[in-house]
C-alpha cells in the first residue's frame, strides 16, 4: 500500500500520538478539512474485530480512517466509485450489529465532491 506523506508537517486540530501517514490523497484532503475547522481528529487509532476463526484468531477487522473524539465518531472515507464500496458497507454494518455502542459514518465520493465544491478545493482521486 502506497502511503502518502502529508503536506502540513504539522496539524493544529490532531491530537495523535505519532505523525498520520495517509493512504491516499482522499484522507489527506479530509484531514486538511477537519484541522481547517480546528475539529479534533485522530487517524486510524482503532481497530474493530469483526470475526475470528474457530482458534480465536482474527479474520476481519475494520480499521476506520479517522476519529473525532468530541464528536466521539468514527469516519471512513473512500472515493471508489459508489458500485465499488459494496465491501466498506458490508464491514460497516458488521461493525454497527457487533459494536452498537460506536458511532461510524462512511463518506463516499459524492461527498468529497459537495465538500470540494463548497469549499473550492481540488478533488482528490
Amino acid at each position: 500500500m502506497i502511503r502518502v506523506q502529508p503536506e502540513t508537517p504539522d496539524f493544529q486540530a490532531y491530537c495523535g500520538s505519532k505523525p498520520p501517514r495517509f493512504a491516499n490523497p482522499a484522507e489527506l484532503e479530509y484531514a486538511k478539512i477537519l484541522d481547517w475547522y480546528g475539529i479534533s481528529w485522530d487517524y486510524e487509532p482503532t481497530t474493530f474485530v469483526l470475526a475470528r476463526d474457530e482458534e480465536g484468531r482474527v479474520t476481519e477487522a475494520f480499521t476506520p480512517d479517522f476519529y473525532l473524539p468530541d464528536q466521539d465518531l468514527y469516519l471512513e472515507v473512500t472515493v471508489m466509485k459508489q458500485s465499488l464500496v459494496t465491501r466498506k458497507n458490508r464491514k460497516l454494518r458488521k461493525l454497527r450489529e457487533q459494536y452498537p455502542e460506536v458511532r461510524a459514518k462512511l463518506f463516499y465520493e459524492r461527498d468529497f465532491e459537495r465538500l470540494a465544491a463548497r469549499y473550492r478545493l481540488p478533488k482528490a482521486s
